[in-house]
């Protein structure tokens, strides 16, 4: 006779769980992969080889290497490729694949779609940053001209978005941008980080990892083969070049401008220890920002740890007779003077 093992039934439940989850996990999932290669829609293959030769347009780019980048089979690309060479978007110029001012047009409507979302996920929404570009990756096809002419007005028609990057008007036109490689400075020069490259993926997060913020301004304290160091809002980073390359500044030249070195992140005031709000970090933005405002996080305002959590986080602050618990990574973005 059958006896119910409550313990037995809870395994057979975990395990199912995990399969379902590994099969139908979102764009992850096994049955997403699968049917991503047997159902692939023209519009969307076209618009990310246009998006690929535009990002790439001082490399000389062809088959192979759209196949690389974009993951789709060698007969997928073909395809994609014959309909925008009858559609007038590239041509060939040996093998290599170059944009037709009208495949440039394309391009450009589709990175500004791309922007334009990923600047509204960064400020009306609570997704964290490392979700921003795969969303945007998706709803760049989805979004036509006037979505998108409403979606820039919304946000009342921004140039750039979260990372930095020019977002291409309606028109086309686009903002340039007057900036070095992080890796390009010198030892003793100043700069203020004002983009921040999110391709490749993998450099991306491990500069995400790093808490490094636009708008942040930095003195570099090391730069040769092996690795970039600079000091930047109280805490000192070090950077492989190559990851280094990918954070874009602006070098500072002007005396108003130089470096506070007393200038630090709420996360490095000490319980024992009172401050001055400086101010709060571009990376904070949208509702967040002005949610932080609203709680009392101005500039001139004193303020100094009220309870430690034992736990690490949240830690309760006193500013502006109010005790307001903040997570590390909202108090990173608080900028603070020490008394």
């Amino acid at each position: 006779m059958y006896t119910y093992n409550p313990i037995y039934a809870l395994l057979i439940f975990i395990v199912v769980s995990m399969v379902i989850f590994l099969l139908f996990r979102p764009n992850r999932g096994l049955f997403w992969k699968i049917r991503s290669i047997y159902r692939i829609d023209d519009k969307i293959v076209i618009e990310d080889i246009l998006k690929q030769l535009y990002h790439n347009e001082a490399k000389q780019i062809g088959i192979n290497f759209l196949v690389n980048a974009l993951g789709y089979r060698d007969s997928t690309i073909i395809s994609g490729i014959d309909k925008m060479i009858d559609g007038n978007l590239v041509y060939f110029e040996g093998e290599h694949l170059t944009l037709t001012e009208e495949g440039h047009d394309y391009a450009l409507k589709i990175v500004r779609v791309h922007r334009l979302w990923e600047r509204y996920l960064a400020e009306k929404t609570g997704f964290d940053k490392s979700e921003w570009h795969g969303i945007a990756e998706r709803k760049e096809h989805e979004t036509d001209d006037e979505e998108a002419k409403n979606l820039a007005s919304s946000l009342g028609n921004p140039i750039f978005d979260p990372h930095g990057d020019p977002i291409p008007t309606s028109s086309g036109k686009i903002a340039e941008l007057d900036s070095i490689p992080l890796s390009g400075l010198k030892v003793g020069d100043i700069g203020k980080i004002i983009n921040i490259d999110d391709n490749p993926e993998l450099i991306y997060k491990q500069i995400l990892a790093e808490n490094i913020h636009i708008g942040s301004q930095l003195k570099v304290l090391e730069n040769n083969t092996t690795r970039v160091t600079f000091y930047s809002e109280g805490e000192e980073y070090r950077l492989a070049p190559i990851v280094a390359a990918n954070i874009k500044v602006l070098k500072v030249n002007t005396p108003e401008e130089i470096l506070e070195d007393n200038v630090i992140r709420l996360t490095g005031l000490k319980p024992d220890e009172t401050a001055i709000i400086e101010g709060i970090s571009k990376e904070s933005r949208g509702d967040s920002r002005r949610r932080l405002l609203d709680l009392g996080f101005v500039k001139g305002a004193e303020i100094s740890i009220d309870l430690v959590n034992p736990f690490g986080e949240p830690t309760a602050y006193f500013v502006k007779g109010t005790t307001i618990a903040l997570r590390d990574d909202q108090a990173r973005k608080i900028l603070i003077k020490k008394d």
